[in-house]
């Protein structure tokens, strides 16, 4: 959103894709998320980011095939006296800067994500609830999600 302040108190939803919805983290079997090598780096990044940031709780994330889904709360408490508190920008940045990498150390060389990333401010306990629903059913719905991936579709 234009002017807000991304290193504000709150919850932030955020969905990541990988290049060209290239599915390398893993597959959906029996609708749950049976991750790779790649898939672990992820979501091991992604545990990351709440110990490397104090300030920085995870509320819930799935990796799927090809992108990650998450709940960020950024919380001035956990914040170090005089520690700059990183924008959802910065730490996204800091996730997939360190995600390439390992991924690309472990022989997936020419890995990337895709440009950007998607954000949606949370500010009521309904929608929290329901985007909480959505990250637990994503590997269940992964034949009809938006991200969904078939070279035969």
């Amino acid at each position: 959103m234009l002017g807000y302040d991304y290193s504000r108190e709150g919850l932030y939803f955020i969905t990541s894709c990988v290049k060209d919805c290239a599915c390398i983290f893993g597959e959906v079997t029996d609708a749950e998320m049976q991750l790779n090598q790649y898939g672990q780096i992820a979501a091991d990044q992604w545990r990351w980011l709440e110990r490397q940031y104090p300030y920085l709780a995870i509320h819930a994330f799935v990796v799927m095939p090809n992108h990650v889904h998450g709940i960020l709360e950024i919380d001035y408490e956990g914040k170090a006296s005089g520690a700059k508190i990183k924008s959802v920008s910065e730490l996204i940045s800091a996730y997939k800067t360190t995600t390439s990498k390992q991924i690309r150390q472990a022989g997936l060389t020419d890995f990337a994500w895709h440009r950007s990333f998607h954000d949606h401010i949370i500010r009521h306990e309904k929608a929290y609830h329901n985007i909480l629903q959505y990250i637990q059913d994503n590997p269940a719905r992964w034949q009809s999600d938006t991200f969904f991936y078939s070279p035969l579709r």
